[in-house]
């Protein structure tokens, strides 16, 4: 899937992982995943496993302190576009 696919899809993901009627549309980028939407850490890893299955980026390319400075879809996209170069071949 290309990287200009993968907004939609991270919101496609972020709506599954949520399951609380939020529609893909009505997630905002700069949300904050916590906070705002109520994401438990536990579903943020989820989300990042099921977005890196998604797009082929390993998930072994981050690491703890990633996944805490994750806090916004944007943050999540970013760090995925930044190791997509690295994805397993």
């Amino acid at each position: 899937m290309p990287p200009s696919d993968w907004e939609m899809l991270a919101r496609d993901c972020l709506v599954e992982v949520l399951a609380h009627g939020v529609r893909p549309e009505e997630v905002h980028l700069d949300s904050e995943l916590t906070r705002d939407l109520g994401l438990s850490s536990l579903n943020k890893v989820l989300l990042l496993t099921n977005l890196c299955q998604e797009t082929g980026v390993g998930l072994n390319n981050f690491t703890e302190q990633d996944l805490a400075r994750m806090t916004t879809l944007r943050n999540i996209l970013d760090a995925l576009r930044a190791r997509s170069g690295a994805a397993a071949s």
